[in-house]
């Protein structure tokens, strides 16, 4: 009896461990790698940083948007571009914003040389959203975006 109730008292605390979130560092080819699979997944993908107010400001609609389009063949992915030196900051972040899609942080140096592989009319600010299906781009953004016209992108998007 005793023993059983060490167990219960062990459960019952790890219940309340606070997991950190896991965020994944990735080079440009391994974001590509990720994305644009050729499969019939819808990806959205949305570049952001956790000093980027705008960025901050749409996360609620891509949450709802997430678990909306869970039970459909979409994929959303935050994609941090903060530094490489904050991956704690950002993990931190995801936490605090119980964040559930995918997250990852790209570190693939030097914005000029890879913004032109996500879009060559990208001027490389943030908030930025690429859609992608069947390996190849459907969609690209520049801006934030307001819950309706996310969710009617995406729509757009899975006819």
């Amino acid at each position: 009896m005793k023993f059983s109730l060490k167990i219960s008292i062990v459960i019952l605390l790890l219940s309340f461990t606070v997991i950190p979130a896991t965020v994944r560092t990735v080079n440009m080819e391994q974001l590509q790698q990720d994305t644009q699979k050729n499969n019939d997944t819808l990806y959205v993908v949305n570049f952001w940083a956790t000093w980027c107010v705008p960025c901050v400001n749409e996360i609620p609609y891509f949450q709802d948007a997430y678990k909306k389009y869970m039970p459909k063949k979409v994929k959303m992915v935050f994609v941090s571009l903060n530094s490489a030196k904050e991956l704690s900051t950002v993990e931190k972040f995801v936490q605090d914003k119980n964040l559930k899609p995918e997250v990852l942080l790209l570190s693939a140096g030097n914005p000029n040389v890879w913004i032109n592989q996500v879009d060559s009319s990208w001027s490389g600010a943030i908030p930025a959203t690429v859609l992608y299906r069947h390996g190849k781009k459907l969609y690209f953004h520049e801006g934030d975006f307001t819950a309706d016209k996310l969710n009617t992108l995406i729509e757009s998007k899975l006819k």
